[in-house]
């Protein structure tokens, strides 16, 4: 799905964590290698990501002078630091007679030598030079390009680290933004339950652990346990990671271009439109780096010209490959600068003789002058429209545009974990806002008496009820709308929601959409969140008003990225 696509459950908002293809890495620097500190992310809203400490980039422009009075440094001075943090972006946070310099690639823990790239007011940016003391969590990047990708940002930690430090970008979020009690844990049980999680080779352990887990949520729900540590504040868990954290996406999209030797795929290299060939990416299900390299191969044989950005000529633009993990099967989407194909029937057959388990060949055709990815017109060339795959029981349809979760194996252990804290028996009614497709509904309808479903996205709504039909669920109702609109129209109409489950895009719950949920007092709010600086600020918001957040379990959906969801499970704890 293109990035402006909303059609399920918003969420370019998070597939753009890993979509811009193949890895894209923005990186570890070792000491001999150059490389420029990215710009700091800022979530929709204005409000930025949480740093892993208190300190915050001041948001809007700030003119740059020559030289700064006063600083501690002075640009090209080279000076060594200790790095006491990171920040969302996973620059290394250090300082410098009490200046804040960014360092890209350095990690917590590390003594290391910079130059001063940049200087500001309040924090600077430098380079890293030499790492004169290495932290314990620094491994060797095992990606051949990952100095020059974008789309992962912290391959130079251990997996472990990486866990542990995602549960800490969550924390410092729930503290510094939502000023939320978190409860302290003993910092070598949650590196041991890390490194669990990274180390674990077998599904039973974790199944073991989520049964346990599962047994003290319920209790937790029915307020029989220790009432003391819930007055102690909120319990976030370790971060429930991949026993396996490689290829693990199921989508590419892969921009194409041309060189004198054919056409190349792959990433624009920073900071310009300039395609850098690449031949596989680590994080990428190895099947798609197939297709793509097929493509590309029978595409220079047929003589395919590539789309020029400036020119607004040629053909192929982009190749988008899905995969179902489950099924096997895969779709090839050619996305096209205009509907004529040379060479069409001998290019399919060519892509089918190389490639049996590709099920669909579509056609997405493209003219405008846009770095958006598809246009409106999408055909088929062979084959199916859609491919099939599952998320745990449920069967969905994917088509060459509509939403699907890139990491399907993380999906499950997030939306299980939704389940679980949603505590259904099977009686309940449930409201799902933000409900996309249908991913989220259709697993609380195995569970649930009645599920509702409200997305402001009609694409996404019609196929929520085609993938209800698919799995012959009759419990679940899908509606067109804002959740804010259409949920207080429900209640004009009797519905009442046991339990509302929100999973709102980058930006957070719209502010009359928790209104809403503080009208309505649903004895439990599950909330889905792929932001932690925006899920703080809600559950500040609904803490204020009765509810009382009582754990929040953060899920690595994009292993050696610096993104992390979180589900959040509250409970109604005021006066009716």
């Amino acid at each position: 799905m293109s990035n402006t696509n909303r059609s399920g459950r918003g969420k370019n908002r998070r597939n753009s964590a890993a979509s811009q293809g193949q890895g894209n890495a923005s990186a570890s620097r070792q000491s001999s290698q150059s490389s420029r500190p990215s710009t700091r992310q800022q979530g929709k809203g204005g409000r930025p990501q949480g740093a892993s400490l208190s300190t915050v980039r001041p948001q809007g422009r700030v003119r740059e002078s020559a030289s700064i009075e006063g600083l501690p440094v002075s640009k090209n001075e080279e000076t060594v630091i200790d790095i006491i943090g990171m920040n969302h972006d996973g620059e290394g946070v250090g300082r410098a007679n009490g200046y804040t310099l960014f360092v890209q690639g350095a990690l917590p823990g590390e003594t290391v030598r910079v130059r001063v790239m940049k200087t500001k007011k309040q924090y600077g940016y430098a380079k890293l030079l030499e790492i004169v003391k290495a932290s314990p969590d620094r491994v060797s990047a095992p990606c051949p390009i990952y100095d020059q990708c974008g789309g992962c940002q912290i391959q130079h930690m251990s997996y472990a680290g990486q866990l542990a430090w995602k549960r800490q970008l969550v924390v410092d979020n729930l503290q510094r933004i939502g000023k939320l009690n978190v409860l302290v844990e003993d910092a070598e049980t949650l590196a041991g339950q890390s490194e669990q999680y990274a180390n674990e080779t077998t599904g039973q352990a974790l199944s073991d652990a989520n049964s346990n887990e599962s047994n003290r949520i319920r209790l937790r729900l029915e307020g029989v346990m220790n009432e003391e540590d819930t007055a102690q504040g909120i319990r976030v868990l370790p971060t429930m990671g991949m026993t396996e954290p490689w290829r693990y996406r199921n989508k590419a999209q892969v921009p194409i271009g041309v060189t004198e030797g054919g056409l190349v795929g792959g990433f624009y290299a920073k900071g310009s439109h300039r395609i850098i060939d690449m031949e596989t990416c680590l994080i990428q299900h190895e099947h798609n780096d197939e297709v793509v390299a097929k493509v590309k191969e029978i595409g220079s044989h047929f003589g395919i010209s590539a789309y020029n950005e400036e020119t607004g000529r040629g053909l192929l633009r982009h190749v988008v490959v899905k995969k179902a993990f489950r099924t096997g099967e895969m779709m090839l989407v050619l996305v096209t600068n205009g509907k004529d194909i040379p060479y069409k029937d001998e290019w399919i057959g060519s892509i089918r003789e190389a490639i049996p388990h590709v099920a669909s060949i579509c056609q997405n055709v493209n003219k405008k002058q846009t770095n958006v990815i598809f246009g409106d017109e999408t055909r088929v060339l062979w084959g199916r429209d859609v491919i099939y795959d599952f998320i745990g029981d449920v069967q969905f349809a994917i088509s060459a545009r509509s939403f699907y979760q890139v990491n399907p194996v993380q999906t499950e252990v997030l939306y299980g974990k939704t389940v679980e804290y949603a505590g259904l028996s099977g009686k309940e009614t449930v409201i799902d806002a933000y409900c996309g497709i249908g991913t989220i509904s259709l697993f609380l309808a195995q569970h649930a008496d009645q599920v509702y479903g409200v997305e402001i996205v009609p694409e996404a709504i019609e196929d929520a009820r085609s993938n209800a039909m698919l799995n012959e669920m009759k419990n679940v109702k899908f509606e067109v709308g804002a959740s804010e609109d259409v949920i207080p129209r429900w209640k004009e109409q009797g519905i009442e929601a046991d339990v509302i489950v929100v999973d709102p895009p980058r930006k957070g719950c719209d502010p009359r959409l928790l209104n809403t949920i503080l009208e309505m007092k649903p004895e439990r709010v599950v909330y889905v969140s792929c932001n932690p600086s925006t899920l703080a600020r809600d559950l500040r918001v609904l803490e204020d008003s009765g509810y009382q957040t009582v754990e929040v379990t953060p899920v690595d959906m994009f292993p050696h990225t610096v993104h992390v969801e979180s589900v959040a499970m509250l409970k109604w704890k005021g006066q009716d």
